[in-house]
């Protein structure tokens, strides 16, 4: 017997999809109206909310830099990435995974001929756009074999997702992102998730070299929303979502209103060299960055800029600032993040960038000692290594901590050989989300004829949003699944109890059986019903 199909939360979700404001109607987790099953018997006690485990469902969104300069770093990421996703697929991290792939460019007067992806998911092997690969600046380099026929085998030179529904699409369709849910993946058959995001995750280098990483964020999640869009439903509910940015340029989000500010017929203000003829990402530090100090920076940090070089007033800088002002950027992901809460309460937003840090994740702002390097960049580089330099970061650098969890920002070096560190802050913020089932009560014993516990319980699960539910039987010998069941229990007493359930005083856990390969959707509750002890001070002692 497979469960129920969840209930939708359609009006609710695609209220939010469609820019409307926070929808403070949406229940909390156990705001439930509960419909008990037919065969779940009427007993005089109360039921009880079991916290089962924590959210594991997980959305990544990967921004990658596809600019003539990152030729080693995709092939670094593309390295990485089969770590990556060992971190994602460890029992206690993320069960239910999606990952989807967009680019940096976003458009610009100076970029023309390249893409613009503009947040658009992108799912298409390297091998299938190796031109990508080869940039044709001053000086001719083709990072076809490093960045990707060295990692992704010819048989995978094309590749298709398999088809599958959505919670609002039930038509099964090839999708423009990576997902496995409970060990399933809709990638082709001998296609692993590791190897497919080899050859998917690198971009080419032929990309805009205006990198607007932030933008190319703000519209991925807005693709999301179209319900007409091949990208519609990528953000689930209830997933944690994280975006991963990486680059080796500062953000150069501008608004379309002042692209003057790179024409040579333009208010030349924030260029280098007035006399150059054409701008450098110069213009966009110093339309975007202020900093204290000389030489080597105490601190820099983003500011909004008319097009004059005047500072905004906050209320004024969407419009007015030529850069799009990074309250853009924050509000929406604080505004989707409330969303989630609305349902899921401890929900999070989780942002790591790869970029010019230094090795322990600090920032350093200083003139650089090459004047050319100055005259393109407008800073100094904020790492280099044997594969180039990358501009330290200050608006990507604002986004991770405005999101940061545990110690501080999720920051990694581009200069270094491993990006690993930004997705262990994955995988701490998951595990710490899974507790124990402890039956929150103290429980009667049954029968006193036997040294341990033996108590009377009924459990029923039941799905997100929504009155559906069902039994959950106890297991059978060995935690084996009863015929026709998908989920079961054992109840866990004395020194089995784990140390969290017994240091709350409880006498009584559950452990949850579920049948492999079983997508459960985070959300999906136990409740539990037990005969509870007449003398809880006598059984239950140190119950707090």
């Amino acid at each position: 017997m497979h469960p129920p199909t969840p209930l939708r939360l359609a009006r609710s979700w695609l209220a939010w999809l469609a820019g409307s404001a926070l929808l403070a109607a949406l229940p909390a987790c156990n705001e439930h109206s509960f419909v008990p099953a037919d065969d779940i018997p009427d007993v005089p006690d109360e039921w009880f909310t079991v916290n089962i485990s924590g959210n594991d469902d997980l959305d990544i969104l990967f921004v990658v830099d596809n600019s003539g300069s990152m030729g080693e770093e995709q092939a670094t990421l593309a390295t990485n990435l089969a770590a990556f996703t060992e971190i994602l697929e460890r029992p206690e991290v993320a069960k239910n995974y999606r990952i989807g792939i967009t680019t940096t460019d976003d458009g610009h007067p100076w970029c023309g001929t390249t893409g613009p992806e503009s947040g658009a998911l992108q799912l298409r092997s390297c091998r299938s756009h190796l031109d990508d690969f080869v940039y044709d600046g001053a000086e001719s380099i083709d990072m076809s074999e490093a960045a990707c026929t060295a990692l992704c085998p010819e048989a995978w030179a094309e590749i298709e997702t398999l088809p599958t529904t959505t919670l609002h699409d039930d038509t099964p369709r090839a999708r423009n992102w990576i997902e496995s849910l409970a060990g399933v993946t809709n990638l082709p058959e001998g296609l692993s998730p590791a190897q497919a995001l080899q050859c998917l995750a690198p971009q080419g280098i032929a990309g805009c070299g205006f990198e607007s990483p932030l933008e190319s964020m703000y519209q991925a999640l807005r693709h999301t929303q179209d319900a007409d869009g091949p990208d519609f439903d990528f953000i689930r509910e209830l997933a944690v979502l994280m975006v991963v940015i990486v680059t080796d340029e500062e953000d150069c989000s501008y608004n379309r209103e002042w692209e003057s500010i790179f024409l040579p017929e333009g208010n030349r203000v924030f260029w280098s060299n007035e006399d150059d003829t054409s701008p450098t990402s110069a213009v966009c530090w110093n339309a975007g960055v202020a900093c204290t100090g000389s030489g080597t920076y105490d601190e820099c940090h983003a500011v909004d800029l008319d097009v004059n070089g005047n500072s905004v007033a906050e209320d004024d800088a969407e419009e007015l600032a030529v850069l799009h002002p990074m309250s853009r950027y924050v509000e929406q992901l604080q505004e989707l993040e409330e969303h989630k809460r609305s349902s899921w309460p401890s929900q999070e937003i989780l942002v790591s960038v790869v970029g010019g840090v230094g090795s322990n994740g600090d920032v350093t702002y200083q003139d650089a000692d090459d004047p050319e390097f100055q005259r393109i960049f407008g800073i100094g580089p904020g790492c280099e290594s044997e594969s180039g330099r990358a501009v330290p970061l200050v608006r990507l650098r604002e986004l991770a901590e405005a999101f940061a969890v545990g110690d501080g920002p999720s920051m990694a070096s581009i200069c270094q050989g491993d990006y690993t560190s930004v997705f262990e802050p994955v995988a701490e913020t998951l595990v710490e989300r899974v507790q124990p089932a402890c039956m929150p009560t103290c429980v009667d014993d049954t029968d006193t004829s036997t040294v341990e516990l033996d108590p009377s319980c009924m459990l029923r699960q039941e799905a997100p949003f929504g009155s559906v539910q069902w039994e959950v039987p106890r297991c059978e010998v060995g935690g084996a699944l009863p015929e026709g069941s998908d989920v079961c229990y054992e109840p866990l007493v004395g020194e089995a109890l784990d140390d969290y359930c017994a240091d709350m005083g409880f006498n009584l856990q559950f452990e949850i059986v579920r049948r492999e390969g079983i997508y459960v959707p985070p959300g999906t509750e136990i409740q539990a019903r037990c005969e509870r002890s007449e003398d809880p001070e006598g059984d239950c002692p140190d119950l707090l």
